[in-house]
């Protein structure tokens, strides 16, 4: 199937290596990331993990859960869990779903619809690195595909967490290579006296579809 944003994150049951799990019950109220990797002991992949369980706290601090998936057993993951570790410096701390029949690869159309599960390689049905950004809606809030060769930026991932918490809050758009704590956009749906009541502090007016003001709190 094909997912959009503002779609209904698709529901499934899956084994992980953290236990069996009811993926929009997993997610209850808070915000999650859920993103795809093509094969276990793949280089690129291995230092994605790593890295992604370095940045869980700073995930932690923003109500969001991460999970990971790979095409391959769960007992496969644990062994890889070990290189991970000894590689990267740091331990999978998040659940990495087990996905041999390729279900929930199908389900966020990750690969191609045709392809089977059983004995492969990373460049057989390989799954694309997905990442979803889901809200406590449960409905899809951003999407990033990389193609097999390209490791993730998975700092990039963080700020555009940031962008959508805070737009989901707040009447704001955020501009290119916005980072917390810089100024953001007044969205042209705001007129301007709505937007002097609003922020009362005041804002610039650079022209009159392009308002910039002080990051709401």
């Amino acid at each position: 199937m094909s997912i959009r944003i503002g779609d209904v994150a698709p529901d499934f049951t899956a084994e992980t290596t953290q236990g069996k799990i009811r993926f929009h019950e997993w997610i209850g109220d808070k915000w999650a990331i859920l993103f795809s990797h093509p094969k276990d002991f793949t280089p690129v992949c291995t230092t994605e993990l790593g890295y992604m369980a370095g940045l869980k706290p700073e995930f932690d601090k923003r109500n969001c859960r991460i999970m990971g998936l790979s095409v391959d057993p769960v007992t496969d993951h644990e062994k890889w869990a070990k290189d991970i570790e000894e590689t990267q410096g740091h331990r999978v701390n998040y659940p990495l779903i087990g996905d041999k029949d390729l279900t929930v690869a199908k389900l966020y159309d990750m690969i191609h619809p045709e392809a089977s599960g059983g004995t492969r390689t990373a460049a057989d049905n390989a799954t694309v690195r997905s990442v979803f950004v889901i809200g406590p809606d449960k409905r899809v809030k951003a999407m990033l595909v990389y193609p097999m060769s390209t490791g993730r930026n998975f700092d990039e991932v963080l700020r555009l967490l940031d962008s959508v918490q805070l737009t989901a809050t707040h009447t704001v758009a955020t501009p290119v290579n916005w980072k917390p704590g810089q100024d953001v956009i007044i969205p042209t749906s705001v007129s301007d006296d709505d937007a002097k009541k609003k922020y009362p502090q005041g804002f610039k007016k650079l022209k009159p579809y392009l308002r910039t003001v002080a990051q709401p709190k």
